[in-house]
């Protein structure tokens, strides 16, 4: 009789397979989910507290990973951030061209995060390494905001912070320090977490600090983020005309947002003479909702029919000229007068780079000329007021209101056209960047929308009037003029380019270990 063959202590090749796939399946799934979990911090849900659980979750799925497998798990985790974040663009373009576009454009957003996951395992090796790779996630936010064609600074990390412990952390160093912050208690959290089973304190402490800090300092911060008038107060209306919701459509219905906006003004009008609300100081109305030539004297009837100065916003064409997305001083007695044009436009909607290209994703592309791009800061002078006017997609990027504050802006107002989203987040997680801005700056900020939401913001971000989606509508409400300039308005750009130039440092030492650990390896090898 044979004796029995005794069972081989190696696994066979297809449990070895097995074995090998399954924890990267499960990093990957890690990286998706905890993307995901960082959409859900944005608006309209109040749910800020889940961004640094997020990174937390990318954290633990980058840990001991190397370049590549950091590129995969990056681009995963954006790829669950960007999906849902951006589903809306299917209002817009996904009614004529499908889930092409609002594929493509998250996938190249991703794709940063991909890149950025990736350069923080060359810096995870680093002595305080969650902040070194918070820096990395931070900076990456920067060359996504001018390249490629203007950039798409959209879901940034601080936006998910319109309120709750990290805040007021912009009124110091604007967008950059907030989304730092939060980044680096998530890669706090998920060295905590990493290491918890350790009993070396010391080990621990780091990830400790990073974890609690940031939320310490940003609770300490909110005593000091003002809100009182310092140069008296404004009674503001805003007037939401409404527009259908008809998705691309929307661009051959512009007579009708003309005639909507005309006929809730003279709704406004009678509520006036009635005494139904107080008197406004300031009219505002909402970016393009109306077109302009030259002069337009309905335009002048009904500016002095309410006598009150009013903001207009047109899409405005001299003739021989392009068209451009501009915001006017309209006066009772004078007329026209000053006006801003929008200096970053939206790319393939009022500009079109690389047109050959665009016909793949854009069915309108032949339709659509390139407005002109303005060149001065966003500020003007109404009701004797200085006045801060972002146009709608302007109020992501960092320079345009902080040029405005910084030329003498007391107020901030951020007309929007929102109607060919539908009835989507994006109004919402708009709303959400002008709650931080009016943190950032320590202004007040008007929110003037075609078809919803418009808002009055208070300097601490605070809602205090809003309206509804695709509804008719006024808000008339008091907002604090303020003067002073926050430390952020102070700092400027150098918040920005001071994490870019630490987390460029970091990567730099990081590749610089990895060659003498590699080195030494050899060497080692070598004597052996």
């Amino acid at each position: 009789m044979a004796a029995p063959v005794a069972e081989s202590a190696e696994p066979s090749a297809p449990t070895r397979k097995k074995r090998q796939w399954r924890p990267w399946l499960l990093r990957l799934a890690l990286a998706a989910a905890s993307g995901f979990v960082f959409y859900l911090a944005f608006a309209p849900r109040d749910l800020w507290w889940l961004a640094p659980l997020g990174f937390a979750g990318l954290g633990l799925a980058l840990r001991g990973r190397r370049f590549w497998g950091g590129l995969g798990y990056g681009f995963a985790f954006g790829l669950g951030l960007y999906l849902p974040l951006l589903f809306w663009l299917q209002d817009f373009l996904g009614r004529g061209f499908g889930p092409a576009p609002w594929v493509a454009l998250s996938a190249a957003l991703a794709a940063y995060l991909g890149l950025a996951a990736a350069l923080c395992t060359v810096v995870a090796r680093l002595p305080g390494a969650p902040v070194w790779m918070a820096a990395v996630i931070i900076a990456s936010e920067t060359p996504r905001s001018w390249w490629p064609f203007g950039g798409f600074p959209w879901g940034r990390v601080a936006f998910s912070q319109s309120e709750g412990a990290f805040t007021p952390l912009a009124s110091v160093g604007g967008a950059p320090l907030t989304g730092f912050a939060v980044v680096l208690t998530g890669f706090g959290l998920a060295a905590l977490l990493a290491h918890a089973a350790r009993r070396d304190r010391r080990v621990l402490r780091l990830p400790v600090i990073a974890t609690l800090v940031p939320v310490i300092a940003g609770l300490a911060l909110w005593p000091t983020i003002g809100t009182g008038a310092q140069a008296g107060s404004r009674t503001v209306a805003t007037v939401q005309g409404n527009a259908p919701d008809v998705g691309l459509d929307l661009i051959n219905e512009s007579a009708t947002l003309r005639a909507n906006h005309l006929a809730q003004s003279e709704v406004l009008r009678a509520a006036i003479r009635s005494g139904a609300v107080p008197t406004p100081d300031l009219i505002v109305w909402p970016e393009t909702a109306t077109d302009l030539t030259t002069t337009d004297p309905v335009l002048d009837q009904m500016v002095r029919e309410l006598g009150i100065p009013t903001l207009i916003g047109a899409r405005y064409r001299e003739p021989g000229q392009r068209t451009r997305n501009t915001e006017f001083v309209w006066d009772p007695a004078t007329g026209r007068g000053e006006n801003y044009t929008k200096q970053e436009l939206v790319p393939f909607a009022e500009f079109v780079p690389a047109r050959s290209i665009a016909r793949w994703f854009t069915p309108f592309v032949d339709d659509t000329g390139d407005m002109q791009a303005g060149s001065t800061p966003a500020v003007l002078d109404i009701a004797g007021t200085r006045v801060a006017v972002p146009i709608c997609y302007e109020i992501a990027y960092d320079y345009v209101s902080r040029d405005a504050v910084n030329d003498g802006a007391q107020l901030i107002v951020l007309p929007t056209n929102n109607a060919w989203y539908g009835h989507s987040e994006m109004t919402y997680q708009q709303l959400a960047m002008a709650r931080l801005r009016a943190v950032e700056h320590g202004r007040a900020v008007v929110v003037s929308a075609t078809s919803g939401v418009s808002a009055l913001v208070e300097p601490d971000g605070t809602v205090t009037q809003s309206t509804s989606q695709f509804t008719a509508a006024s808000l008339v409400g008091d907002v604090p003029l303020r003067t002073q300039a926050t430390l952020s308005d102070r700092l400027g750009a150098s918040t920005e380019y001071g994490l870019v130039g630490a987390a460029l440092a970091a990567i730099l030492a990081g590749l610089v270990l990895r060659v003498r650990t590699r080195a030494t390896s050899t060497t080692a090898t070598r004597a052996e």
